[in-house]
């Protein structure tokens, strides 16, 4: 099939004004500019961009939607989300799952192909392999008093291989998700924890929550402050634990766990020094904006993460602190709270940074012959001359839509 498209924006070379792709059994075969070989679809006035990377999000809270309320600050956040956890009966099996489908399904209609989904209790990638959409399961442990980290992370790993087994075995060999085992955060994480997850490092990249709320500086920093009383209040203290007297990032790297390709997930709350830690590691940082404002962690310092040249890819966060999976919702905020980026820089960051954050650089992010046919369409009015600032500013979920 060839089709035809105002613009066409492939992600590794500047939007083409009047483009063409042809695909044939699910791949790019060829792409050009002006009169497209016959027979074409002309798809009108519209922009063609590869797929959309969500590089951080948790299918298995979709159900908690509209149940979180936004907060002032995390702790108080955490805490309503604990709070409606236990006073709201938690779903049975089957509305879970449906919660789940539903996120998948709306994600997926607005463009995105490719997810890094966080997940304690392992409900999504049966569903995700059904949907027919890939990406990384990130089978995530939290546990603060752990006592023996080794058997923690062995007990997971069999756990994770036992449902990836099915799931494969459901999609007859077929299915493009990948898994592996990863840590909450530095103040609900062992550090032997940590060091094993590290070691069992698999598939996937390694990912982490770090610097996302304010107060975690001031746990590492005196092992004292709200995360300690939240750590208190769950009985989940661990009295021989030392605060390490420095920063997230240096914390992470002192125990082997910051290594390149973890996804370094809302760092919030990062100095320069961190970023360049970062960018050194060959991390990348996976921002979160609405997310982050939601939970009162604040607003992220955008500027400064391209800034330092470390990889920025985007995230969504769950639907317990956004209204929606929609990474052009993302996109917006960024354009927001960054006016200073570039359009095309987000816009990669949506795409081809995600892809490459995430494994699948060789087969998504860019409109490159041999890669997935995994593309997307969105409506331009006609009058736009910059499309790739259009696209950054705010697009309408019903004029996106997966081309066929």
């Amino acid at each position: 099939m060839i089709h035809a498209c105002r613009w066409l924006l492939s992600i590794d070379r500047p939007p083409v004004e009047g483009g063409w792709v042809e695909t044939s059994h699910g791949l790019i075969r060829r792409v050009g500019q002006g009169r497209p070989p016959e027979p074409a679809i002309d798809l009108g006035d519209v922009a063609l961009l590869p797929g959309l990377v969500n590089a951080h999000t948790h299918l298995e809270l979709s159900w908690l939607a509209g149940r979180v309320p936004p907060a002032d600050t995390f702790d108080q956040w955490v805490r309503a989300l604990l709070t409606a956890r236990r006073a709201t009966s938690a779903p049975d099996v089957s509305a879970q799952r449906a919660s789940v489908r539903s996120a998948i399904e709306a994600a997926s209609d607005t463009g995105t192909v490719l997810f890094a989904d966080i997940s304690n209790t392992l409900v999504s990638p049966e569903l995700m392999a059904a949907a027919g959409v890939g990406g990384v399961i990130l089978h995530e442990l939290i546990g603060f008093n752990v006592q023996d980290a080794s058997g923690a992370v062995a007990e997971a790993r069999a756990r994770l291989d036992r449902v990836m087994a099915g799931v494969r075995q459901q999609a007859g060999g077929a299915s493009r998700l990948r898994a592996g085992i990863v840590a909450h955060a530095p103040y609900s994480v062992a550090p032997a924890l940590f060091q094993h997850i590290a070691l069992a490092r698999g598939e996937a990249p390694l990912a982490v929550h770090v610097a996302e709320p304010q107060e975690e500086a001031e746990f590492l920093r005196t092992g004292r402050g709200p995360l300690r009383g939240l750590l208190d209040d769950l009985e989940a203290w661990d009295d021989t634990w030392q605060p390490p007297g420095t920063g997230a990032v240096d914390y992470l790297w002192s125990l082997g766990y910051l290594q390149p390709g973890t996804l370094a997930v809302h760092a919030v709350h990062v100095s320069d020094r961190d970023l360049d830690r970062l960018r050194q590691a060959e991390a990348v940082v996976v921002t979160c904006p609405r997310s982050n404002l939601w939970v009162g962690a604040g607003m992220p310092r955008l500027s400064h993460f391209y800034a330092a040249g470390v990889p920025v890819a985007i995230g969504t966060d769950s639907l317990a602190s956004v209204v929606s999976l929609n990474l052009f919702d993302e996109l917006a905020e960024m354009r927001r709270i960054a006016p200073d980026v570039t359009a095309a820089s987000l816009l990669e960051s949506a795409t081809r940074v995600g892809a490459e954050a995430l494994g699948f650089g060789g087969s998504h992010g860019t409109i490159t012959p041999g890669k997935v046919a995994a593309l997307v369409v969105v409506d331009v009015p006609p009058d736009v001359g910059d499309v790739e600032e259009y696209l950054v500013g705010g697009v309408s979920p019903s004029h996106i839509r997966r081309l066929q």
